[in-house]
């Protein structure tokens, strides 16, 4: 058997080159491992991105990691800027949606318009319907949405049409209250309530109505307007009345009951329930909502605050809203056969992946936490989901007694507890922002708990 021939010595040549494979061995690992912290946070985020792409069946982005910070290989806007690195303030103050707009640019031309100039010139769209300026379009649209995603009974309601809920919200407070009332009437919602809630209805300082604060510790004798959310905003969790009084009007703000967000249990059936292109499809941009009102006079009144506020709804963002919503129903009866991805698949998958990596990086240390939920049926999707809300309602621990203060100085920007009818020890955050902000979030929260 022939033998390998060793060599009794090494040359000075030899020991040169071993010389040099030992420093690059030991700078890359200088470089990969400075502490056993720094090689938990990289262990942690390998981990984290490999198990988001093993069970991510979304196209588009393939999440990359490095030594030092998580990026993206493609990134959910072609025009957004890089990461910034650790001086960028992110701000996550607002739920601002352009998570979705991957999915809009893939649907290419389904979603385009064209309006001539000479269409949309008047006032009115139908003179016959409580809404007069309600595109018959966009009103067909919704009431085929809601049927595909089985989240609202649209039968026998009046569909009235606002520039985003938010208009609709201030028109049903109008449209509830009574002008011959001794006071006005309290508004009240149960805490942690949407922190827009107090200013819209204190704002125009209205002899209408007036914010009464916490629905849980509202005790006023006399009819009161509750605003129940569900899911709810910011902490994600579904919502009902909690006063529960003979007297009581309520508004159902079902901005996020859609089923990226929330198992789709039944289709919510209430008096006056409010929805929102912004949240349902990524459109904030286009400032369109709808309110399904059951009672005719109420409509009238909703109708009548739209029309004193803002003479109607713009119809080219009720006729791109239309367009919009189409695609969507589209997607979801056209999935199987065509062996596409609907966008609320599309949707939750993203969801899901954000909230895992989330968890991830919250569970890797104790100086936050996170509600926790428990799963339900959804009816859209046929099985058990767990809810993955639009916001993280997010917790510091120990002795941080001001949360948005404390991650301010750390150049993220949230909105307080505070503001919320909640402890300051809690902020909310968005979750829907583009994914190099997301990711950014993610390795500035990890290295927050590591400084600690």
């Amino acid at each position: 058997m022939a033998k390998l021939a060793v060599p009794s010595m090494f040359s000075m040549r030899h020991f040169l080159v071993l010389s040099l494979a030992l420093n690059v061995s030991l700078i890359l690992r200088t470089t990969y491992y400075e502490s056993e912290e720094g090689s938990k946070r990289f262990c942690l985020k390998k981990k984290m991105m490999a198990d988001a792409d093993s069970e991510s069946v979304i196209h588009k982005p393939r999440l990359a990691i490095s030594s030092t910070t998580l990026t993206l290989g493609n990134s959910t806007r072609a025009d957004h800027p890089g990461p910034g690195g650790k001086e960028r303030v992110i701000n996550l103050d607002h739920g601002d949606p352009t998570m979705y707009e991957r999915f809009w640019r893939q649907m290419g031309d389904k979603t385009t318009i064209i309006i001539p100039g000479w269409q949309s010139m008047s006032y009115l769209s139908d003179t016959s319907n409580i809404c007069w300026f309600l595109e018959a379009e966009f009103a067909k649209e919704v009431v085929r949405l809601h049927k595909v995603v089985g989240n609202a009974v649209t039968e026998s309601r009046h569909i009235v049409v606002g520039t985003g809920s938010s208009q609709l919200i201030l028109a049903a407070l109008y449209a509830l209250s009574s002008p011959d009332a001794d006071e006005p009437i309290s508004v009240v919602s149960a805490a942690p309530y949407y922190s827009s809630y107090p200013s819209m209805a204190d704002y125009q300082k209205s002899g209408l109505y007036k914010w009464a604060g916490d629905a849980e510790s509202f005790d006023k004798e006399g009819p009161y307007i509750e605003l129940v959310t569900s899911p709810n905003n910011p902490d994600g969790f579904r919502r009902r009345s909690m006063v529960n009084r003979s007297q009581g009007l309520l508004i159902h703000d079902l901005a996020y009951y859609w089923p990226q967000y929330t198992p789709i249990s039944s289709p919510s059936d209430h008096d006056l329930t409010l929805f929102t292109v912004s949240k349902s499809t990524g459109h904030a941009g286009m400032r369109i909502g709808w309110a399904l009102v059951k009672d005719k006079e109420v409509a009238k009144k909703m109708t009548k605050f739209i029309e004193l506020n803002t003479i109607g709804v713009s119809k080219d963002s009720q006729l791109r809203a239309a367009k919009v919503l189409k695609a969507v129903s589209d997607s979801c009866e056209q999935e199987k056969s065509k062996n596409e991805e609907s966008f609320f698949k599309y949707s939750y998958k993203l969801m899901a992946q954000r909230w895992k990596q989330l968890r991830a990086v919250v569970e890797a240390g104790d100086l936050f936490t996170l509600p926790q939920f428990s799963p339900a049926f959804c009816t859209f999707f046929g099985q058990k989901m767990v809810p993955q809300p639009a916001f993280i309602w997010l917790k510091c621990e120990g002795d941080i007694e001001d949360c948005e203060s404390f991650l301010r100085g750390h150049k993220v920007i949230t909105r307080s507890g505070k503001h919320f009818g909640a402890s300051p020890q809690y902020v909310r955050i968005s979750m829907l922002d583009t994914d190099e902000t997301f990711i950014q979030l993610l390795d500035r929260l990890l290295a927050i708990q590591e400084r600690q």
